[in-house]
């Protein structure tokens, strides 16, 4: 029988909260040399200003009600209630149309880590609802953002992690149970390879896939490169001792940092703000690109579901998925959107070699989290790609 997504809202107890806030006021703060800044890593000075807030101002019922907005749905797959915002398109500024002459476009949006649905709520309106943000009607999309199982609302898998593969498998389950036969599917990180894999296994019902990278590239065995992509992979393993000491942690043994993350809302605070701030096109400043509100929608996310293990376990089933694996051809119509603020960008040749590319950008502002930064940018990205793939959907699949 197809899976029946029911209705889903959360509302977090008082005993949460003040539980909360009472150990944000009881943080045991390491000390840090003078003038550090963020150059060890999270700004010292910094989260004791965030940490006040989240204390004492911070209105986490707000941004629940917020979020409660957006429809949302569990839906149980292999064994695992899958969280999921589900929002159908509106054709005509409030008057749902899902029989137009231009059916709406499903569309399956990943996030990475360390998000959740939360990347994407900024940009739900825009992809749903173009002509009520001065874009064409035509460009409506059906829109569907899960949270990765052991992310967000979803469950935490109770045996091993799964990988994107695995994923891929899931969502492809969650399209059927959503009524959608053939859809558009975009992420970054890893979304990123989610979209990839459910391009490489469903290739039959993936009209499209829209990437905001590449991911980090593994230079295999017998690969003749040309310079701009050895180039590439140089930058990649530079940017990896520098900045990837948390990947290694995540890969290897996520349970010893999970321990502190999920026992200090402070420790755990530290360890997402400080990759917002450096995946972010923020010029150093996280207020460039979030509100105080904002970052600390996604924390709180994180503590009261206690997901932060979880969600790290997930780089150690990914580390394990086979050479051969990474090494297949996407051969779906792709494209790429690339971000100055990102980690790494590839160049053209190796999106070539990875993928049967037919779209690449390269755009003015944003970062990692470019669908939460630029909404505006991200959103009329995806419907400048997606454009020419929407009549190869069938009409009466929509309703």
């Amino acid at each position: 029988m197809t899976p029946t997504p029911e209705p889903f809202t959360t509302q977090a107890t008082p005993s949460e909260l003040d539980d909360l806030r009472a150990r944000l006021r009881a943080t045991r703060w390491p000390d840090a040399p003078e003038d550090a800044g963020w150059s060890l890593g999270t700004d010292i000075g910094y989260l004791r200003e965030l940490v006040d807030y989240w204390a004492e101002e911070f209105d986490w019922t707000a941004q629940e009600a917020a979020l409660a907005r957006i429809p949302r749905f569990r839906v149980e797959l292999g064994g695992l209630g899958i969280h999921v915002a589900h929002v159908r398109a509106v054709r005509s500024h409030g008057a749902a149309d899902p029989h137009g002459a231009t059916p709406a476009m499903p569309l399956i949006l990943s996030h990475g880590w360390p998000d959740s649905f939360w990347r994407y709520s900024k940009v739900i309106p825009l992809l749903t609802d173009p002509g009520a943000h001065g874009a064409d009607p035509a460009d409506a999309f059906d829109v569907v953002v899960p949270d990765m199982p052991g992310f967000g609302y979803s469950d935490k898998p109770a045996g091993p992690p799964l990988n994107s593969i695995a994923v891929a498998g899931l969502w492809a389950e969650l399209m059927d149970a959503l009524g959608y036969d053939r859809f558009g599917a975009a992420g970054g990180d890893i979304g990123s390879h989610v979209s990839r894999y459910l391009a490489l296994d469903f290739p039959e019902r993936v009209l499209a896939v829209h990437r905001t990278d590449a991911g980090i590239p593994v230079a295999l065995p017998g690969l003749k490169l040309t310079p701009q992509e050895r180039a590439f992979v140089d930058e990649a393993a530079a940017w990896n001792l520098s900045e990837g000491a948390y990947a290694a942690m995540h890969r290897t043994k996520p349970q010893t940092a999970a321990v502190g993350l999920t026992d200090s809302p402070a420790g755990l605070a530290a360890w997402i703000v400080e990759k917002l701030r450096s995946w972010s096109d923020c010029d150093g400043d996280l207020e460039n690109s979030y509100t105080k509100d904002e970052i600390l929608t996604l924390v709180t996310m994180y503590w009261l579901t206690g997901t932060i293990g979880s969600s790290m376990r997930m780089y150690n089933a990914n580390s394990a998925i086979p050479q051969a694996q990474l090494a297949r051809r996407v051969e779906v119509p792709s494209g790429f959107a690339l971000f100055p603020g990102d980690i790494v960008r590839p160049p053209r040749e190796w999106l070539d070699r990875a993928a049967n590319t037919v779209h690449v950008s390269e755009l003015a502002r944003g970062g990692h989290f470019a669908a939460f930064e630029e909404p505006e940018l991200y959103a009329q990205e995806l419907r400048d790609f997606f454009r020419p793939y929407r009549r190869a959907a069938p009409v009466d699949q929509y309703g």
